[in-house]
């Protein structure tokens, strides 16, 4: 009998998103936006609703209700794309408009963790 293992690694997507346990449910943010277009992090074309966030703070597959109260802006996010300046609680708003994007600059937002995605390892083990 031969045993073969495979070490399977699986993108989150809100499909593997798991229930909040022990998670803020709400966090203080900065909010930045950006308009770069192309690929995101789990490898999704850009899109409305796709945002950038520190992974070891909100995970890839994320949803979160994000809130800018200075220029009303409120609406549901996934978390899809990670940036090398997202660090810690900023949180980065794809925007279709480059110059809305730059308008936009540094805000404080509210972030409201729906649900929380998280990347998955699996072991699969399979004996002949």
């Amino acid at each position: 009998m031969a045993l073969v293992v495979a070490l399977l690694t699986i993108a989150a997507s809100t499909v593997d998103a798991k229930p909040l346990r022990g998670y803020p449910q709400r966090l203080r943010a900065t909010a930045t936006a950006y308009c770069q277009r192309g690929e995101t992090k789990d490898g999704t074309p850009v899109h409305n609703g796709v945002l950038a966030a520190d992974p070891r703070v909100l995970p890839l597959g994320s949803v979160v209700r994000l809130e800018v109260p200075d220029v009303g802006l409120a609406g549901i996010y996934t978390v899809n794309d990670t940036g090398s300046a997202v660090k810690g609680r900023i949180v980065d708003i794809f925007m279709w408009s480059c110059a809305r994007a730059k308008r936009f600059g540094r805000r404080s937002a509210i972030v409201h963790v729906l649900m929380r995605g998280a990347p998955l390892a699996v072991s699969v083990m399979v004996r002949r």
